[in-house]
């Protein structure tokens, strides 16, 4: 049996995203819907972090969503190919994955909610997307291939472990590794702890209030998107706001990552990572350095912020002035 170290290079599967962009787009507005069943019931959390999905280990879940007294979740298995939906009180329903549209996926999502005695109503107009076509009016978009879906979210699992493990060599405010269904990405994202300028807003299907309350405090954002949004690869970014001088001209490695000025942030194409000797390695070089050109340049306090990257059951050591230890 091969350890866990040994089969990770085998575990990053291709996706290359001009042979799955359609099943891709219909995803995200898929995604978009049951999103914003838990956005319309789920309470405010700073930053939006109330709505967004997160990777299992068959797929993305919505986590449980408020309804009264009960709660209910929503999850799309990418291994038996079924949307769940499944309530606390024990009752479960599923919906086949399949190609079907957009109009379609939403109104059996409804009728199946409905039985289960859930009544929601969504803002029907897709979030960040240009020109777009609200849901019940969508019979464009209806491509479903299993194997790319599949190959997507084994990409997402690899993405979402290390993402986790960077995550821990932070100790000041950080996001949770989340699947944001607007942009169609899973991110993590650093906070200074010092307040932003107000954000200019301007996203498609996405009020200004929305935007600036998430952008209201400095940040160093990391992720990764599957294609599209500019690019026609999958990538991890890096990004920081406000973008500070000199930014753009710090060193990030590895030495396939570089800096978009079309989309204002570094970039590492996904392949450079799936095809590297240790590609855990490779994604956590780009995310530390990417984010230490955001903190160096932008001034954080990286001392009060930073501490080693965690391990499995060991407690953070303390120096005797309660300061992490390096």
């Amino acid at each position: 049996m091969d350890s866990p170290s040994a089969s990770i290079s085998r575990d990053w599967p291709d996706i290359p995203y001009p042979e799955w962009k359609d099943t891709a787009a219909t995803l995200q507005l898929w995604m978009q819907i049951v999103g914003k069943v838990r956005l319309a019931l789920t309470p405010w959390l700073n930053h939006s972090w109330q709505v967004p999905l997160y990777v299992t280990s068959r797929g993305l879940d919505t986590s449980p969503i408020p309804y009264g007294a009960r709660t209910f979740d929503i999850a799309f298995d990418f291994q038996d190919h079924v949307l769940t939906i499944a309530t606390s009180e024990g009752s479960r329903r599923e919906l086949k994955l399949e190609p079907q549209t957009v109009a379609d996926f939403q109104a059996r999502l409804m009728e199946t909610l409905g039985r289960l005695n859930i009544a929601v109503n969504i803002y029907e107009i897709p979030s960040e997307i240009p020109n777009a076509i609200p849901f019940r009016d969508d019979r464009i978009h209806r491509a479903y291939d299993r194997d790319a879906a599949h190959r997507f979210w084994r990409a997402l699992v690899q993405a979402d472990r290390v993402f986790k493990l960077f995550r821990t060599g932070f100790i000041g405010k950080c996001s949770p590794v989340h699947f944001f269904w607007g942009s169609f990405d899973l991110a993590v994202t650093r906070f200074s702890g010092r307040r932003a300028p107000l954000h200019p807003g301007g996203m498609p299907g996405v009020s200004d209030d929305v935007t600036r309350e998430a952008y209201s405090h400095e940040v160093s954002s990391a992720g990764f998107w599957p294609g599209g949004n500019g690019i026609d690869y999958p990538a991890f970014y890096s990004y920081a706001y406000p973008t500070p001088d000199d930014f753009k001209h710090q060193p990030v490695e590895p030495d396939a990552a570089f800096f978009s000025d079309a989309l204002g942030e570094f970039l590492l194409p996904y392949d450079a990572v799936r095809t590297a000797a240790d590609p855990d390695s490779t994604l956590l070089v780009f995310l530390q350095s990417s984010y230490e050109a955001a903190a160096t340049t932008a001034r954080w306090d990286r001392e009060a912020l930073e501490c080693p990257l965690g391990q499995p059951g060991v407690p953070r050591p303390l120096d005797g002035r309660r300061h992490w230890k390096a």
